[in-house]
């Protein structure tokens, strides 16, 4: 394979010294060569024409995002269900003392900590299977997991039951949350990238959305009817098996792992329709980037996949995991997982109505941060958006020691609101981080192990929020807002010197930017050697017309 892969490249690179004008085309072309860089053709077309162009290739990244929803759905239902009286009563380990049956904080803890176990044991397994046998591969691995997690929760009666299920979908989940990023930044058009990272978000927290609708519409109708919910995470299950049937097997894989025959066919699949597109060009420039890396991976002696964890590629890993991170900081236990939980607690008469508030909103988020991904970029999306979610849980806590009043309620469900547009901002850019940040040969494992790191505070988290705004409990209530605007204000700063600008560059390109050490504030003022490629050629073209 190795062999196969230091085949001749496309543009050949030149030692410096046998260049004769550095700035001339020819010159430029050896330089960005030298770097595992060339250009496709494609570079200067608009966001619009990068669609029109590339409209299968963004139909099936957007496929693939849409499997997202189940993910969105499960967590979904499986976070706000505990607040439906039917699964209540089913599912109640003591009484209160006005004689009514209530969830255990321990079995509360242990239901949320388990999936966030289940997260990290999927995101730390999931990269040697993706790896070795490929994207797709890994994705009919957390489908298989993902519906025995759906069977088990559609047959519990018992917590322990429930539990087990909460364990599987954790593993599920904590697959796809991994792959699916890995996939599409590996697909995307580098100039739509961005707004097709983000649809996995978007579809995430669609998903999201319908659960605590359908659990409102249930609490309405028939309020001790938990199972209906449950059983129409099926019609997810179906819909992801399809769309993994149809799309085509990653050509990054294909080329890292030697299936160059394999790597065409899946480039023709995803460019089909593309008039004069030329495959065998864009398979060199794969085999370019991926030599190149290998070249720099030799030279540092960090071959194996735990480079993840030293030097350049150890720091590319902080940043990936770095934006998610923060969200559990910021209160994404809280505002989230038991969402309708907190509502209920802190006196709003109608939970499932809050959070369904609060999950249109997000999506409303979403969809601006799609449209604004590529043109606005990445980098002042997040940092903006993590630092509203900070100030609101700072808001929040204030409401709780300020004195109760009528408007108390609609004030917190006020700053509940834009809580979640900064975390939607920030959900919708760290997703897309875990998957771009990294290099193309170490991806799968950096947004796995990534990932993986986030989810372990989030286990942290999930132990204590059930305590902090249980009324038999802690009872906190409004003022767990300043346990998270304590906790969350140095990983909110930090934001603003660690996250660079990762909008229309390729994985190549960012390789050249980290390995010259760029400060991630400076990345989108800063040419690359296709950049400066690019320009000359279009000098060039210019003055020949």
């Amino acid at each position: 394979m190795a062999d196969a892969i230091n085949e001749k490249p496309a543009i050949e690179p030149r030692r410096g010294d046998e260049i004769e004008d550095v700035d001339s085309p020819k010159g430029l072309a050896a330089e960005a060569a030298a770097k595992g860089q060339g250009v496709s053709g494609y570079e200067t077309l608009s966001l619009w024409e990068t669609v029109k162009t590339f409209k299968v290739n963004a139909a099936y990244c957007f496929l693939v995002a849409f499997s997202a929803a189940t993910d969105g759905y499960q967590i979904g239902i499986n976070g706000n269900i505990i607040a439906n009286p039917g699964f209540v009563r089913q599912f109640a380990t003591k009484i209160n003392a006005a004689g009514e049956p209530v969830l255990a904080s321990p079995v509360l803890s242990a239901w949320s900590s388990i999936m966030s176990v289940g997260q990290i044991i999927g995101m730390t397994t999931l990269p040697f299977l993706s790896d070795r046998f490929g994207r797709k591969a890994a994705m009919y691995w957390y489908w298989f997991i993902l519906a025995c997690s759906v069977l088990c929760e559609s047959l519990a009666r018992k917590w322990p039951v429930w539990l087990v299920g909460k364990l599987l979908a954790g593993v599920g989940v904590g697959c796809l949350q991994s792959t699916v990023p890995t996939y599409i930044t590996e697909v995307a058009p580098v100039r739509i990238r961005g707004s097709l990272l983000m649809c996995y978000s978007f579809w995430f927290t669609l998903g999201g959305f319908f659960a605590p609708v359908a659990l409102k519409v249930l609490s309405d109708k028939d309020p001790y009817n938990y199972l209906t919910p449950i059983y129409t995470q099926w019609s997810q299950i179906g819909l992801m098996l399809i769309i993994y049937l149809v799309v085509p097997e990653s050509p990054s894989w294909c080329v890292n792992a030697g299936k160059f025959d394999r790597a065409k066919a899946s480039l023709r699949a995803l460019h089909r329709g593309i008039e004069n597109y030329d495959d065998e060009q864009h398979m060199q420039l794969l085999i370019l980037a991926i030599d190149h890396e290998r070249a720099v991976a030799a030279e540092q002696k960090r071959e194996k996949w735990y480079a993840i964890f030293r030097g350049t590629d150890g720091l590319r890993t902080v940043v990936a995991l770095w934006t998610l991170m923060s969200q559990q900081f910021i209160g994404l236990t809280l505002f989230s997982t038991f969402a309708s939980y907190f509502f209920q607690q802190s006196g709003v008469k109608d939970p499932f109505q809050a959070t369904s508030i609060t999950s249109g909103i997000n999506l409303a988020a979403c969809i601006l941060t799609i449209f604004s991904a590529d043109k606005v970029g990445r980098r002042r999306i997040s940092c903006s958006g993590t630092t509203l979610a900070w100030a609101t849980t700072a808001a929040v806590g204030i409401l709780g020691v300020a004195p109760q009043v009528k408007a108390t309620n609609y004030l917190f469900i006020f700053f509940a609101c834009l809580w979640n547009v900064g975390m939607t901002t920030n959900g919708a850019t760290g997703w897309g981080f875990i998957g771009e940040i990294s290099s193309q040969r170490l991806r799968a494992y950096t947004a796995g192990f990534g990932a993986a790191s986030t989810c372990v505070a989030g286990v942290v988290m999930n132990v204590l929020v059930p305590y902090m705004v249980n009324a038999d409990e802690w009872n906190w209530g409004l003022k767990t807002g300043w346990f998270y605007a304590g906790l969350g204000l140095p990983f909110t700063v930090a934001m603003w010197f660690l996250i660079p600008e990762t909008a229309g560059r390729s994985a190549a390109e960012l390789d050249e930017l980290f390995e010259q050490k760029v400060k991630p504030w400076r990345f989108h003022k800063t040419k690359t050697a296709t950049q400066r490629m690019v320009e000359v050629n279009q000098t060039d073209v210019e003055d020949r017309s």
